[in-house]
């Protein structure tokens, strides 16, 4: 039996009003096994009394740290990232439509060695910076299915040390795009989730007209209900506000009553739908309790590009979903790919740019922020029975260089030790010395 104790630590659990101030009294985490078994003030004092030897337990002293659960990124493209500098896969408009056409390009010569090689070294990133749930989509319109390859070899590899979900996702469309020998991009999702892929995707706004969009949403239910897979759609990436497919998921989710396993990813539509439509959409989304994952800083980029001023944000309603009660999770989406230059994993500042962009800034909501990254990511991944920081569910935390979840967020703080299983993944030493005398 192996058992760890960590000492010091200001606690916030992602749920409503777990702040951690600075003021409120340093906890004890007692690990046992890779499992929590203990919370609470003076737990060596507790593990001594009950006939425990402190002097056999590794003791890890937080410092008065702020703990919580790992980050979730929740849409992610792994076989995309680094690929922006390859020839010809420039996208010179900066618009979603071009990053398509350039990646459907330039995909030709992938191999599933070279795909796992760079997203290695994405995985990495992340979890530099507090990320150990990762759901990746894996472009199968591509008859040898090679992105879909890597990742699936890639989940099980890293299976230890991050929880990968893979989507299997039409990046050129279920019944826009037809394979050299006929292969629809729906017969491809679906071989795709009898390899083992966790979500059934789709991209109803890239299809050639509405109603191949609309036919597509409903095959996605129809193969997420056949294999008992999770769901997770590009839905409505466009400014167009007549772009209404989540409100056609949704519907399709309720009816088949799984709407908690549906995810409506970027949804930018509705950053620029009237209000009338969002509040009549808002019971149908309430009701079927679908999730929302939202990109701020790839859409920040990619959207409003034919506007000229007023320029729209991009992003999907983050604050009117989160006051009807509607789950919303934050994803980086792109790594230097040809839908965006940049992207290193940090999901502070995915966090910093959604609470700028949704205007949710008073300090309840500073306070509450945490939650877009914690536990409502884990909603979105349908993962929440094995995640928290609760006793009896496995050993997986971060600790924050803040003690309280607005100085975290305020200081946009780096991750200074990541624990999995109560293994330590990694640590990070913040000292600086300046040698200057501050007023």
């Amino acid at each position: 039996m192996t058992t760890t104790l960590f000492t010091n630590a200001h606690i916030a659990t992602g749920e409503p009003g777990s702040t951690a101030a600075s003021t409120l009294p340093l906890q004890d985490i007692l690990v046992t096994d890779g499992v929590f078994t203990a919370f609470g003030p003076g737990l060596a004092q507790q593990y001594e009394a009950q006939g425990g030897d402190p002097a056999a337990i590794e003791v890890v002293d937080l410092g008065g740290k702020l703990v919580c659960p790992p980050f979730c990124d929740t849409h992610l493209h792994l076989d995309y990232v680094f690929t922006a500098r390859k020839p010809g896969a420039v996208n010179e408009s900066g618009t979603l439509f071009e990053g398509i056409q350039r990646w459907s390009e330039t995909k030709s010569d992938l191999t599933v060695d070279e795909i796992k090689q760079r997203a290695k070294i994405g995985i990495k990133k992340e979890m530099l910076h507090g990320v150990q749930l990762i759901r990746s989509h894996a472009d199968v319109t591509d008859p040898n299915l090679t992105s879909l390859k890597a990742l699936l070899e890639l989940k099980e590899e890293l299976k230890d040390t991050v929880t990968l979900q893979i989507v299997s996702f039409p990046q050129e469309g279920m019944y826009s795009y037809e394979g050299p020998h006929g292969e629809s991009g729906a017969e491809l999702v679906e071989e795709g989730l009898k390899m083992g892929a966790d979500c059934v995707g789709g991209i109803p706004h890239f299809e050639q007209c509405r109603e191949f969009g609309e036919h597509s949403m409903h095959t996605v239910v129809e193969l997420a209900s056949k294999y008992d897979k999770l769901i997770d759609v590009h839905c409505d990436e466009t400014d167009d506000p007549n772009s209404r497919y989540v409100e056609l998921l949704s519907a399709l989710a309720y009816k088949a009553g799984i709407g908690p396993k549906v995810t409506a990813s970027h949804t930018c539509s509705l950053g620029s739908a009237d209000n009338a439509y969002f509040f009549h959409l808002t019971k149908l989304l309430k009701a079927a309790h679908i999730n929302f994952a939202c990109a701020p800083t790839e859409n920040l980029y990619l959207q409003g590009r034919q506007d000229t001023f007023p320029k729209r944000r991009g992003i999907t309603r983050v604050k009117e979903l989160t006051e009807a009660g509607v789950n919303v999770s934050l994803g980086q989406d792109s790594m230097q790919d040809p839908w965006y230059p940049l992207g290193n994993g940090n999901m502070m500042l995915i966090l910093d740019y959604v609470l700028h962009l949704a205007q949710m800034m008073s300090f309840e909501e500073i306070d509450d922020a945490l939650k877009f990254l914690t536990v409502n990511g884990a909603t979105t991944l349908g993962l929440r029975d094995m995640y928290g920081l609760e006793t009896g569910k496995p050993a997986n935390f971060i600790v924050l260089d803040a003690n309280s979840v607005f100085n975290a967020v305020y200081e946009r703080c780096s991750v200074l030790r990541s624990v999995r299983a109560g293994r330590t993944l990694f640590t990070r030493e913040e000292t600086i010395d300046t040698g200057l005398a501050l007023l």
